[in-house]
């Protein structure tokens, strides 16, 4: 089953030309309203969701696959899935709610039952079964990450790679020279898309800077705790003054526990910045910078996308990325070594 954007190139026009040639909402003349019904047919293209527009019967409803597996960190989750059920109460949708671990089955339900007028898609693999799924179903769909195929998505999230590269310079240039990141579990580097993101601009960031970089994963026996506890003494016995944490916030605490008992302080003798956090990083008992990472901006901007689909002017397809924003909570500065 072909989308709207295949139509579009396969005629040689915008998506919007396509739009306004088979919904007949502006005047589009007549060779190329012909060639556009011929690709259309050609594809196999029948706008399903737009027929229901026309006719009158939106269901003012969005759906969210959300899979939740044994792994998933609940609290993280639910925030984009709160602030993605916000931002469609505000553009008068309701929200359906798929949280099937074979996430794209509910998926395929919802695209073949007329259940929902779009989809929005969270937790997103870098290999997700969704993304065929998405290019199939004719129903507006809308990423909320970045999977390693995007071809013809409508994806948005924080730009990781840029927000770790950015911690990494902020580090060098207060004068770090060996520097580490206490990062997920592995698992996590396999079924979600941002933590390979954040490891590798940490990685190209510290290479370009000259700097020693250290990674540690929360990996082996033990609760996290223990795990991130593990993670930051061997980042401290390698020779790291500078650490960033893309972890969860137990995971936070610990590697700070583990920095006062070796009698250390933040930071005169280790700086720490949180990156992608969804937390307040600023209410650890020693406050921490950070690049957060805000549910709202991405999920805000994902239904923009779906309700502007839906408006009859669908945008073009690509990977909309939210510039990251430093809040400094003073955990960043000069080693003593250095001073």
């Amino acid at each position: 089953m072909a989308k709207i954007h295949e139509v579009a190139q396969a005629a040689g026009v915008s998506i919007s030309t396509v739009s306004y040639a088979l919904s007949g909402k502006r005047p589009v003349s007549a060779a190329t309203r012909a060639r556009i019904e011929a690709a259309a047919q050609a594809l196999d293209y029948a706008p399903n969701a737009g027929a229901r527009m026309l006719a009158g019967r939106r269901t003012h409803i969005l759906a969210l696959t959300e899979p939740l597996r044994p792994d998933t960190h609940a609290p993280t989750h639910m925030a984009f899935v709160l602030a993605s059920s916000i931002a469609a109460r505000r553009n008068d949708y309701d929200v359906l709610l798929l949280t099937d671990e074979q996430a794209s089955a509910g998926m395929r339900r919802v695209a073949t039952s007329g259940l929902a007028d779009g989809i929005i898609v969270l937790d997103v693999a870098p290999d997700d079964e969704r993304v065929e799924l998405a290019r199939r179903i004719d129903l507006p769909t809308a990423f909320v990450g970045v999977p390693d195929d995007s071809e013809g998505l409508m994806c948005v999230d924080l730009d990781f790679e840029r927000a770790a590269g950015d911690a990494v310079d902020k580090l060098v240039t207060a004068g770090h020279q060996v520097i580490g990141l206490v990062g997920h579990a592995p698992s996590a580097y396999q079924l979600s898309n941002f933590p390979p993101r954040v490891r590798d601009g940490y990685s190209a960031a510290a290479q370009a800077a000259g700097v020693r970089a250290e990674f540690r994963m929360l990996e082996g026996e033990g609760d996290v705790q223990t795990l991130a506890r593990r993670a930051a003494g061997e980042l401290l016995d390698a020779g790291a003054t500078g650490i960033l944490l893309h972890c969860h916030d137990t995971a936070h605490a610990a590697v700070l526990s583990e920095v006062h008992d070796r009698g250390l302080e933040v930071p005169q003798d280790v700086s720490i910045i949180s990156v992608g956090s969804t937390f307040d990083t600023g209410a650890f008992a020693t406050p921490l910078s950070a690049y957060p990472l805000v549910p709202k901006l991405s999920c805000d901007l994902a239904v923009e996308l779906l309700v502007q689909s839906l408006s009859g002017e669908p945008p073009e397809p690509g990977v909309r990325l939210i510039a990251p924003t430093y809040l400094d909570n003073g955990s960043v500065a000069t080693p003593r070594a250095a001073r």
